[in-house]
């Protein structure tokens, strides 16, 4: 039975917008671990669900699909956001 990851996309930390940030993704756990490619010296395995992202709009449709599909599934928990607030003045002390 396949274990599943369900969580919200984290905010680019290389762009201020937050396209996508709320919806929930769902992965699946790795099966086997990666193991270098002798000839390419590339990391892989023979795992195809590690290529599975589901994407929906609320957690309890995630829950709900894991449950629907006899799924297991562990949900992160979203990080708080917090506002650095500091003014301009700031840098000149």
């Amino acid at each position: 039975m396949p274990t599943a990851r369900i969580f919200q996309r984290p905010k680019n930390a290389m762009q201020s917008g937050k396209y996508r940030t709320d919806r929930w993704q769902l992965e699946f756990e790795p099966a086997e671990a990666k193991q270098p490619d002798p000839l390419t010296g590339w990391a892989g395995s023979g795992d195809t669900r590690d290529q599975i992202r589901l994407f929906f709009p609320t957690q309890e449709a995630a829950i709900a699909h894991c449950e629907r599909q006899g799924w297991g599934y562990s949900v992160v928990a979203t990080p708080t956001k917090t506002l650095k607030l500091q003014a301009y003045a700031d840098n000149f002390r």
